[in-house]
């Protein structure tokens, strides 16, 4: 009896397992439908109110309704609405009332309990658990949508390590949807938004692959750790993690542990510490905090088109090449370059300004640099005063959507530490030195085409 009671315990699970796709998606488009439709009343009954406080309090009011519902969505479903939440839970990029609930997600979602951890280890090792660590903190040090990492001791080495797991099964959840994300996308580009999002989601596909591969992230974080070094004499701008030797899997990383305060708890630790969050000494500590990852990333994209470690991307020479154009173009505030900076990368673009130049121009810093105008806190691409309304992006290159991650990274820190910042003209000298260097072997290739050694 407990055998056939177990054989049919088995078949549920299975069954259960083939149908959470379909019922997943169900939940999604529901929900996603139903935060839509919500928006598109608002929108409708604004346009009938004269007064401009009143539909301020409307919006207000919409945009606390929708962050509830959408931080239901994204901390019931889990997957890839998690790293939605990491997305959009940037205080440039949407409204106030949803960062202040998705913010919360960002670190902090569901985590693995400690028994699947364990077996995880045991699994990709294949040593029991005790014979790897001396001690091994139960409760995360966060969790995120792909991963959860634990502080813990090596056994043998007695070195303090991080300990990054994959949640087991995130990544079917997720394949599951990016399907969905991709058909919404195609909706949103078709009736709302002039912004190729579809290219936006498949680019997003190939990144969350490249994610679940963690042999692939070390790899990533030894190149960019010996890039930082050699490109940077005296010293890195960050620092990058060493990779264990011998403790990495697809599912499992280990790497040593660095003690460090969260770059958006800086005010709180400062204030801890005697010092005036908003004085001249912590604005001092934040802008060279804020420059010396600035021109990390800045060399990393320029000069060897690297971004993040689970997210590595190698940008085509080219590409790489005319998005220096660009950064020079916006640095300078030079309308013309930047049209065909935009043209040589390859976004094709349609307008309906007036002063085409200036708008894309507008569009260019909005998507691709970190300053803001005087008095402004939000600047996403997506606003309702946004260039996009005036000039719509008919095709974006998918590989450039990591630089525009990257960008609004960036520029969330900036607005949440409450600076003033511009990472083109920071990154101005780097993408005259990559155009130079490129000019240099051109012409050294071309000699020696012409050259006839007798």
């Amino acid at each position: 009896m407990p055998l056939a009671l177990a054989q049919l315990q088995d078949i549920g699970d299975r069954i259960t397992d083939r149908l959470r796709p379909w019922s997943r998606s169900a939940e999604f488009w529901v929900r996603a439908a139903d935060i839509y439709t919500s928006y598109k009343v608002c929108q409708l009954r604004a346009g009938f109110v004269k007064d401009e406080e009143e539909r301020e309090a409307m919006w207000e009011q919409q945009h606390e309704l929708g962050a509830q519902k959408m931080y239901s969505i994204c901390s019931e479903l889990g997957g890839l609405f998690l790293k939605a939440a990491q997305i959009l839970g940037k205080p440039d990029l949407a409204p106030m009332a949803w960062v202040k609930r998705l913010v919360t997600l960002c670190d902090n979602a569901p985590a693995t309990p400690i028994d699947v951890v364990r077996d995880v280890v045991e699994k990709q090792f294949g040593k029991s658990f005790d014979d790897i660590f001396e001690c091994f903190d139960v409760e995360p040090v966060g969790s995120a949508s792909i991963a959860q990492v634990h502080r813990a001791r090596l056994k043998l080495s007695k070195t303090d390590v991080a300990v990054k797991v994959q949640h087991p099964g995130a990544e079917k959840l997720m394949m599951v949807d990016i399907r969905n994300m991709q058909a919404f996308a195609l909706f949103l580009q078709k009736y709302d938004i002039n912004f190729d999002l579809y290219s936006a989601t498949k680019e997003m596909e190939k990144q969350i692959c490249y994610e679940f591969d963690f042999v692939r992230e070390a790899k990533a974080m030894e190149r960019i750790r010996e890039f930082l070094r050699v490109t940077n004499k005296k010293k890195p701008p960050v620092i990058v993690p060493r990779v264990i030797p011998e403790m990495v899997s697809r599912e499992v990383l280990v790497m040593e542990f660095i003690e460090g305060t969260p770059i958006m708890n800086l005010g709180n630790e400062m204030a801890k510490r005697g010092i005036d969050p908003g004085g001249k000494i912590a604005t001092m500590a934040k802008q060279k905090i804020l420059t010396d990852l600035t021109l990390a990333y800045g060399q990393m994209i320029l000069k060897d088109a690297l971004l993040d470690y689970g997210q590595v991307k190698a940008m085509p020479e080219d590409l790489r090449l005319a998005y220096a154009n660009l950064v020079i173009a916006m640095a300078d505030d030079d309308f013309l370059r930047t049209k065909e900076s935009f043209r040589e990368i390859g976004i094709e673009t349609w307008s309906i300004a007036d002063n085409e130049l200036e708008e894309l121009f507008q569009l260019s810093l909005r998507m691709f640099d970190t300053r803001l105008p005087p008095g402004v806190t939000a600047m996403s691409p997506f606003a309702e005063d946004s260039s996009l309304n005036k000039v719509g992006v008919q095709s974006f290159p998918e590989e450039l959507f990591s630089v525009l991650r990257t960008i609004q990274l960036l520029r969330g820190l900036t607005v949440g530490m409450g600076l003033r910042f511009s990472c083109a003209q920071q990154w101005k000298p780097i993408a005259e030195e990559a155009l130079l260097n490129c000019k240099i072997k051109k012409a050294a290739e071309k000699f020696c085409q012409e050259t006839v050694f007798e």
